[in-house]
Formats: C-alpha cells, sequence, structure tokens
C-alpha cells in the first residue's frame, strides 16, 4: 500500500549531510542568481530562448545536487519521443520534482501548473514561471485556474508545448500518494482531446526538502519512471483515465518501495547471523 498514511519510510542520517550542505548552498544559489539574469538576456530574444536557458537551469540544478551525492534512478518508456506533445501527469513530492521534470524532459517544453505564491520570490524560478509559459493559479479562485489550465490544454493541443500537472494539488508529506483532484486534469483532457497522457512516479524527492536544505541529506536516490504514454479516444471516459494514472503511479511506487523493504530485511537478516557467529 501506498496511499495515504500507509507508508512512512525510515529516515536516514549521515555525518556527511552538513558538510556537504556547506558546500552546496553557496552553488545552488549562485546558479540561481546567474541563471535569474541568463533568461532575462535571452528574453529580449524571444520566449523560445528564454525557455533553452530556463532548461540548461533544471538540468544544472539537477546536477548541483551530486554535491550531496544525490542520484536519479530513471526508467523511461521508449515510446515517449524527444519532441512533440504530451501531458505528464505526476504525483508530487517535492519542489524539486520541477527541476527533475524539466532535466528529463527539456525537448517536449514542458509547461507546469504552479500556485502563483511560487512566482514571486525565487530567483531564476520565479522568473521562469512567470515568463516561461506556465500557468500560475489561485487556489483560491476555481474558475479562473480551470479556465487558465484549459488555456494550456489549447496550446499543447496546438503542438506548442507540453503540460504537466500535479493533480494532488499539493505536496505529499513523507511520500504518501494523496488522490488526485480532478478539475484541473480534466480541464486539460477536454482541452487537449488527442493528446496522449504520460504518467509520472517520482519517489525520494521529499527527502531532499524534508528540512528546508538544513542539511540536504546525504546519498538519497531520487526514483523516476516516464510511462508509456496512453493514447486517447473519442468518447472516452475520463474519469476512468484518471483513475488508470493514479493506479499506475501507485504501483510504480509500491514496486519501488518492496524492493526498498525487501533489501532491507536482507541486509537485516545478515546482520543477524554474523551476530550470531
Amino acid at each position: 500500500m501506498v496511499d495515504g498514511e500507509a507508508y512512512v519510510s525510515r529516515p536516514r542520517h549521515s555525518i556527511l549531510s552538513w558538510p556537504g550542505t556547506l558546500i552546496f548552498l553557496p552553488v545552488f544559489s549562485g546558479i540561481l542568481l546567474v541563471f535569474d539574469v541568463a533568461q532575462r538576456v535571452a528574453r529580449v530574444f524571444g520566449q523560445r530562448p528564454q525557455e533553452h536557458v530556463a532548461s540548461a537551469l533544471q538540468v544544472v540544478l539537477v546536477g548541483a545536487f551530486r554535491l550531496c551525492d544525490t542520484r536519479l534512478l530513471v526508467e523511461r518508456a521508449n515510446e515517449v519521443r524527444s519532441s512533440g506533445s504530451y501531458i505528464f501527469v505526476s504525483n508530487h513530492q517535492s519542489m524539486f520534482d520541477i527541476p527533475i521534470i524539466g532535466a528529463l524532459l527539456r525537448s517536449n517544453f514542458p509547461k507546469y501548473v504552479s500556485k502563483r505564491e511560487l512566482a514571486r520570490w525565487i530567483p531564476s524560478v520565479s522568473y521562469n514561471l512567470r515568463r516561461g509559459g506556465h500557468v500560475l493559479i489561485d487556489r483560491g479562485d476555481a474558475s479562473s485556474a480551470v479556465a487558465a489550465i484549459r488555456a494550456l490544454g489549447e496550446r499543447v493541443r496546438d503542438g506548442a508545448c507540453s503540460a504537466v500537472i500535479f493533480p494532488e494539488g499539493t505536496r505529499a508529506r513523507h511520500g504518501a500518494l494523496g488522490e488526485f483532484r480532478r478539475a484541473g486534469i480534466g480541464a486539460l483532457l477536454e482541452a487537449a482531446p488527442e493528446t496522449p497522457v504520460v504518467p509520472i512516479a517520482i519517489d525520494e524527492s521529499w527527502r531532499l526538502l524534508a528540512h528546508n536544505m538544513l542539511p540536504v541529506p546525504w546519498g538519497v536516490r531520487v526514483r523516476v519512471r516516464i510511462g508509456k504514454p496512453i493514447a486517447r479516444a473519442p468518447g472516452e471516459d475520463r474519469a476512468a483515465l484518471i483513475v488508470r494514472v493514479h493506479e499506475e503511479i501507485s504501483v510504480t511506487l509500491g514496486r519501488w518501495r518492496d524492493r526498498t523493504c525487501s533489501k532491507r530485511a536482507s541486509g537485516s537478516a545478515s546482520r543477524l547471523r554474523r551476530l550470531r557467529k
């Protein structure tokens, strides 16, 4: 089981977390400041140049976490083309999910559905959300939010970009998979009725920001699975499609976590045998 609070993984501790964080934080801050300026310069030449700079930003941010021995373990279906438009539907564990997806899918020009507050105070990230063609919503104004998401779906339908939506509506505590809110994803599906839907499962990214990066835990392995595109059909049951995507993400998380639990159990048994000798 991975829904609700059924899964709470064991925290990790390492004496390397604080030294790694002290190296990482100045590098991380510098990246945000440099790319904030770079995006503004690129924007002078149009949105597409700015988008390429923003893509580079996300690749560099993912790379910076290697200073804390963070690694991505990626499964990607061969059917997902490196170009073309998709509706990517992902579970959501931390703000770091955004650069992960942006780095892995940069040639698909993913556009995020994000809350308006994030567009105000984060160098580089906020500028990209404001000027990069993303959707900023006020969760207190449901009708305007749905209209903005529908407008993004129309751009996806026309092949201008891909959409990324986190239908849980908020970041999951300790990685637990929540229920999907259907209004936003339903608006995307309605506005782009022929665009394939791709489930994305992300796990362990919540650890990176669990303590607001004070410290960044050492040696986190973030798993990502970009699933097979789900073809669309006229007259489809959209509610059933949303359930199917949720189920696929849930099954993937369960597979990863069962494997992790088995390894831990095996390791504990081995240690116990050594102690008995």
